[in-house]
């Protein structure tokens, strides 16, 4: 009888610690989802921008910069700035310097009234094969109005953005006086 008692509690006493490998396993089962979902969430979020391509005319880059600015935080911290920034130049990224940099420009003094603007209009005032520029009104969220010239031109160098229309140049902002 002894050897039979000794037999069941070993068993219940495995069993016990299999119990607790289980419960642990799946604590780290769930720990891990829960930081891959993470992870995946914001590559996916990322993604969400959109990348210049040689489809996407000079107009629609404005539009797709100015819409992004609008809602500048609508996919993760400063997705609108980062949408910007991906149809900048690169040798508009050049005099800029790092998106970190053209961040800090954007939320600065001169650009500030683009982040989150109510709304803006895209006139185009001249443009050719190679090069197209606009008038941006925006109305920001001061109920002020600002217009500025952006200007876009088609990438000519062989690469990935070969063909691609890309910002060029957006002047400073011109006060054109409250809506109200």
């Amino acid at each position: 009888m002894l050897f039979t008692e000794d037999t069941l509690l070993y068993h219940l006493l495995v069993m016990k610690n299999e119990n607790n490998s289980l419960k642990t396993s799946k604590r780290l089962l769930l720990t891990f989802n829960f930081i891959l979902f993470y992870f995946l969430g914001t590559v996916s979020l990322k993604a969400d921008l959109i990348n210049p391509s040689s489809s996407i005319k000079p107009k629609e880059v404005v539009q797709i910069q100015l819409t992004g600015l609008m809602d500048n935080d609508n996919n993760f911290k400063d997705s609108g700035i980062e949408q910007t920034w991906n149809f900048a130049h690169p040798d508009n990224k050049k005099n800029t310097g790092p998106l970190p940099n053209f961040k800090m420009m954007i939320k600065g003094r001169s650009y500030q009234m683009l982040l989150n603007h109510l709304s803006h209009s895209i006139t185009e005032v001249g443009s050719s094969d190679k090069w197209a520029q606009f008038e941006v009104i925006i109305l920001d969220k001061e109920k002020i109005y600002h217009k500025f010239n952006w200007q876009v031109e088609k990438y000519t160098v062989d690469g990935p953005l070969k063909d691609c229309w890309l910002t060029t140049m957006v002047s400073s902002p011109i006060p054109l006086g409250s809506s109200i």
